[in-house]
């Protein structure tokens, strides 16, 4: 038998369900985006989480107003605190348990 395995990035082991070190380390080393098509990829990763994050679509909407057609792209705090919160909120484990 497999004693440790990863599925859908995260490890399954003896130990329970553990979050990839890799993945986090990619998301605390993701620098702000500088254009539109940045926005998107990041937004495309963080909707994979969306319903795990209390209060998801009030966080995104700075990040999705850049979205807009004909809107000019001007990355300002608002943007950054959404970006930061939103790292934040990915690289911060849950408690998970295996079903009983």
């Amino acid at each position: 038998m497999v004693h440790q395995g990863i599925v859908l990035g995260h490890i399954i082991s003896k130990k329970g369900i553990e979050v990839d070190k890799a993945k986090v380390e990619l998301i605390v080393k993701l620098p702000s985006p500088t254009t539109v098509k940045g926005v998107r990829q990041f937004l495309g990763h963080d909707r994979f989480y969306r319903r795990f994050i209390k209060y998801f679509s009030k966080l995104v909407r700075p990040l999705c107003e850049l979205l807009v057609n004909d809107a000019k792209f001007v990355w300002d705090d608002r943007c950054q605190w959404s970006f930061k919160e939103l790292k934040l909120f990915l690289t911060n484990a849950p408690i998970v348990r295996a079903p009983n």
